[in-house]
């Protein structure tokens, strides 16, 4: 069964970064395509960064060029990680972060209703 726990989290100020963190325990962990997904209250699930199986990453616009999404593996994955590298960081980046794992194709990996493997989130606040 596969299991995601983030960690990482926290309050920034504006400019500042965070980087977060998702421990996956999968004997399949590498045939997954793993994302980054933010909410806030009262509004739906969105989709801030995704890594395929080979490597190709995606991101919203809203965090390009300020976010790094990348995946560390074992061989006998007993260390695999997926990481949020968060750059620059703006209040409205304030959600509580969730990763999620699934296989996914290339052309939906943006889209919550794919993935089946949820972590339980972690809070980031921006604020001065």
């Amino acid at each position: 069964q596969v299991q995601l726990v983030e960690s990482g989290g926290g309050s920034v100020q504006p400019g500042g970064s965070l980087r977060l963190s998702c421990q996956v325990s999968s004997f399949t962990y590498s045939n997954f395509a793993m994302a980054w997904f933010r909410q806030i209250p009262g509004h739906d699930r969105e989709a801030v960064a995704a890594i395929d199986t080979d490597g190709t990453t995606k991101y919203a616009d809203s965090v390009k060029g300020r976010f790094t999404i990348s995946r560390d593996g074992s061989p006998d994955n007993a260390r695999n990680t997926l990481y949020l590298q968060m750059n620059s960081v703006k209040p409205e980046d304030t959600a509580m972060y969730y990763c999620a794992a699934g296989r996914v194709s290339w052309w939906l990996i943006f889209s919550a209703s794919e993935y089946n493997h949820w972590g339980q989130g972690t809070q980031v606040t921006v604020s001065s």
